[in-house]
């Protein structure tokens, strides 16, 4: 037979390694042998990786390569459809109150345009509440339980509201860090905003940053919703766009 991958000079092992996509590495290659584990839970692939890609950093330390490389390499957002460009997919809807969730096309009646040009929907509430969430599994998305219990990454949560200049509306949002059973181990809750009736419907941002909040996160939790405050059938209520959830190293 030919001989196999473990024949290979580390350094060569290295390099063929490093092309392979990061999670991979850390779900699936750290269980094929010793070596393998040995090479992925060390400085050398990662620090290739970070080169490769262009990845640097301020004090290149020989330390956790392996998370500096994750956690810039994946300051993604977390939240799939953020702007409604595939309808409500990926989003549980927790409350359908009145007529529903509905998606527009910016800048919408009564409407401002967004501050920013890559985004060209919204997702609208009507007459009575309206939530809508989405739970993050951080694992599938690569941030491994030993990372996010001692280096606990800060984790940024952003959202977008606004009424339209007819009708006044109502606005919240709530994020929670759930634990591998559910248990809620930190949580953020806006208060309930009020837009009144005469606005500029200009768009808010609202953020909030988890830090230092312990071991044992496995999923956030993103949820937000509101309503609107005539009770007007159809879908007057706030307008939500461009959520997001990032890690930041």
């Amino acid at each position: 037979g030919c001989p196999g991958m473990e024949s290979l000079p580390e350094a060569v092992l290295i390099r063929i390694l490093a092309a392979v996509p990061a999670a991979d590495l850390v779900l699936a290659c750290r269980l094929v042998c010793c070596q393998w584990k040995n090479l992925i839970d060390g400085a050398a692939l990662w620090s290739l990786k970070c080169q490769q890609e262009g990845l640097t950093r301020e004090e290149p330390d020989a330390e956790n390569w392996q998370n500096f490389y994750f956690l810039s390499k994946k300051r993604k957002n977390l939240i799939k459809n953020p702007c409604g460009e595939e309808g409500l997919e990926h989003w549980g809807e927790v409350e359908n109150g009145g007529d529903g969730w509905k998606v527009e096309e910016l800048p919408g009646d009564f409407g401002k345009e967004f501050p920013s040009e890559e985004v060209h929907k919204y997702f609208v509430t009507s007459y009575e509440w309206c939530r809508k969430a989405q739970v993050i599994d951080l694992r599938a998305e690569g941030y491994w339980e030993e990372l996010m219990d001692t280096t606990q990454p800060k984790i940024m949560v952003r959202d977008w509201y606004a009424g339209r200049s007819d009708a006044g509306c109502l606005y919240e949002l709530c994020v929670k860090l759930l634990s591998e059973n559910e248990d809620v181990l930190a949580e953020y809750k806006s208060e309930t905003v009020t837009i009144p009736q005469e606005n500029d419907a200009s768009w808010t941002e609202i953020s909030h940053t988890f830090s230092s909040y312990g071991p044992g996160v496995r999923f956030v939790c993103f949820e937000h919703g509101g309503q609107d405050t005539l009770f007007w059938k159809g879908w007057y209520g706030v307008r939500v766009t461009n959520s997001s959830v990032t890690l930041q190293p």
